[in-house]
C-alpha cells in the first residue's frame, strides 16, 4: 500500500466514526414501551414507571420485562436460547429487543422522535 492509500483510509475510517458518533447522540430518549406479540401491539407502558410484566408470547412462551429507572429489560424468558435476555436495556426511541422464538418485540417510543428519518435512525 502506498502513502496517499493509508490517507485515503484513515480519512473513511474517521468519517465512518464520526457518522456513527452522530447518529448515536442525536437518539432521542423515549417515553412509551411498546410490546408486539407475533406482528400485533399486544400492550403499551409507560417508560417512567418502574414495573414488571410477564409477557404472553406466541406458542406459549413468556417474557418477563421489567421496566425501571427509564430502562426497558427483558431479563427472563421460556425460550431455549434466551438471547434477548442478554441484549442490553433500552431507553431510546427506535430501540428495540427482539425474542424470535416467542414472536415477541419490545420497542421504545416517544413523542421526541429524533429528526433523523427511519432508515438513518
Amino acid at each position: 500500500m502506498k502513502k496517499n492509500d493509508l490517507i485515503l483510509a484513515g480519512v473513511i475510517l474517521t468519517i465512518a466514526i464520526g457518522a456513527l458518533i452522530f447518529v448515536n447522540l442525536n437518539k432521542k430518549e423515549g417515553n412509551t414501551v411498546i410490546v408486539k406479540v407475533d406482528g400485533e401491539v399486544y400492550k403499551e407502558f409507560p417508560l417512567d414507571v418502574d414495573a414488571t410484566y410477564e409477557i404472553k408470547g406466541a406458542n406459549g412462551g413468556t417474557n418477563l420485562l421489567v421496566i425501571k429507572d427509564g430502562y426497558a429489560d427483558i431479563t427472563e424468558a421460556s425460550c431455549p436460547d434466551e438471547v434477548c435476555v442478554v441484549q442490553p436495556k433500552i431507553n431510546k426511541s427506535g430501540e428495540t429487543i427482539v425474542c424470535l422464538p416467542n414472536k415477541v418485540i419490545i420497542e421504545i417510543n416517544g413523542e421526541n422522535q429524533s429528526e433523523l428519518d427511519a432508515i438513518a435512525n
